[in-house]
């Protein structure tokens, strides 16, 4: 899952690995305690900013290895191989560790400690990112500030080439799909488009 170190930038994030497998922050928050899941690597070109893992994620350590996985490579174009492929993909969530379940139903949000916690630290040992992919609300609101998913989704023009929003790939989003064909006509292959340029060497 994680690279071992090569040159100077692999072991500086080899060690910064190491603090975050170690980290406790909000062990007294997390149902199923603390395991943080992220794949990097200084080499990748796409980043993934995703939410926070969910129970399945949290079992194995392998990130989106659920439905909302499939449906997002779905979206992608592409397979298991690449995806988690960590010298062209880095996947990070806003929260590291999963985070539970709210009383209606559904995850809760990511831990707010985290992302101030780390996510900048990972970033600065990912630099050779060319597009990142703001999967869902919580990445989108943080990076961009406060605004409605799906709008930022259907004017995805408007962030490239530095970002692509996109909604969560969860069950919810089927009916919104469904209901909006413009994603499939307009937004997946610019999505495609994107992505690919973006891991061309």
């Amino acid at each position: 899952m994680f690279p071992l170190p090569h040159t100077a930038t692999d072991q500086t994030l080899h060690s910064l690995l190491r603090q975050i497998r170690g980290c406790t922050a909000c062990a007294h928050a997390l149902p199923l305690g603390p395991r943080p899941v992220l794949h990097v690597s200084p080499r990748a070109r796409l980043l993934i900013a995703s939410q926070a893992p969910g129970t399945k994620v949290h079992e194995t350590g392998l990130s989106f290895n659920d439905a909302s996985g499939d449906r997002l490579r779905a979206w992608l174009g592409m397979d298991r191989a690449l995806f988690y492929n960590t010298e062209k993909v880095a996947i990070v969530p806003m929260g590291l560790c999963y985070p539970g379940v709210l009383p209606q139903g559904g995850d809760k949000p990511p831990r707010p400690e985290c992302a101030p916690l780390w996510r900048e630290r990972i970033l600065e040992q990912l630099p050779n990112i060319q597009l990142t992919l703001l999967v869902g609300s919580y990445a989108q609101n943080h990076i961009l500030g406060k605004g409605k998913v799906f709008e930022r989704v259907l004017n995805f023009e408007q962030y490239l080439p530095t970002y692509f929003p996109l909604p969560h790939p969860s069950w919810r989003t089927g009916m919104w799909e469904r209901r909006t064909p413009e994603f499939e006509a307009e937004v997946i292959p610019a999505l495609r488009r994107a992505v690919n340029h973006a891991l061309e060497d």
